[in-house]
């Protein structure tokens, strides 16, 4: 476990192997150990890999009175990038609410970026329009369940993380086992004040008056076409891959878009050998 400060805060992060940086994102519920199968073979490769600890992700500090909104996300993995990069840009690979975050990098700083691989969410125009439609709705309904206060902190964290369980197990393919990673996952998000830092990601996405209003000059270039080289990625029974098809609109650079056979949306985890092929392959390209 290596540390760096970056943006004002204290980041924890893994790594491995040398050469060209490759940053990699987790998602929730998760935590950078999500991308176990794909470092050592990324390192093997001839990359230097680093998973991040989010923001308020233990062991990366929890800001006292800190924003979570999209637009400090994408500072934090900006200045990641400058700080681990030495000024040169990374390659990026990022799930769930990395890739969440990591659309809005792509777009708002392309120079910081060589060449993109974003899985299991769609890009947000897709999204935006996803919450209108019931099973979309439903299949998010953790977004507004986690808007309220203090009850979701209990429930996931009630009967040892049941709720936590039963995400990763909604959103997995029938018969996928990774009660470890899990279990880790659990004991982390259990630490004092992790989860309510976490859903402060959820909080921040739907009410705007928990935005930095700092960063408020950010909101146009995070809206722009994406001109990176860009792979996007998602489990074929995840339901938001058929928000995915047709997003190659958003994209003014080199875009490609693929499916995982038998994984839902922790494809990294549940098709580690295929993802990374896939993720080895668009870095050479």
């Amino acid at each position: 476990m290596k540390h760096v400060h970056a943006n004002g805060l204290d980041f924890a992060y893994l790594e491995q192997g040398s050469g060209p940086l490759v940053l990699m994102l987790h998602g929730f519920p998760d935590s950078a150990h999500t991308w176990s199968h794909q470092m050592p073979a990324l390192a093997d490769a001839g990359y230097r890999v680093v998973a991040p600890f989010l923001r308020g992700y233990h062991p990366t500090a929890i800001p006292a009175g800190g924003y979570y909104d999209k637009k400090t996300l994408v500072t934090d993995v900006v200045e990641l990038i400058r700080v681990l990069g030495g000024g040169e840009p990374a390659h990026l690979v990022a799930q769930d609410w990395g890739a969440i975050i990591s659309y809005a990098v792509l777009a708002a700083f392309p120079e910081q970026v060589r060449r993109a691989v974003l899985m299991a969410v769609p890009h947000p125009a897709e999204v935006a329009k996803s919450m209108l439609i019931p099973k979309h709705v439903h299949r998010s309904f953790h977004w507004w369940f986690f808007q309220l206060p203090d009850l979701p902190e209990r429930a996931l964290l009630d009967n040892d993380g049941a709720f936590i369980d039963y995400l990763w197990s909604y959103w997995t393919s029938p018969g996928h086992d990774d009660a470890a990673h899990i279990a880790d996952v659990k004991a982390m998000l259990a630490r004092p004040g992790v989860l309510t830092a976490t859903l402060g990601y959820y909080r921040a996405m739907l009410d705007p008056h928990k935005a930095d209003p700092a960063l408020a000059h950010l909101t146009p270039l995070i809206e722009r076409p994406i001109t990176v080289p860009t792979m996007a990625l998602c489990g074929a029974d995840d339901l938001r891959a058929e928000l995915m098809h047709d997003q190659g609109r958003h994209f003014a650079g080199e875009y490609r878009y693929e499916e995982v056979a038998g994984a839902g949306h922790f494809l990294q985890r549940e098709k580690p050998a295929e993802v990374t092929r896939l993720v080895l392959e668009w870095l050479q390209k």
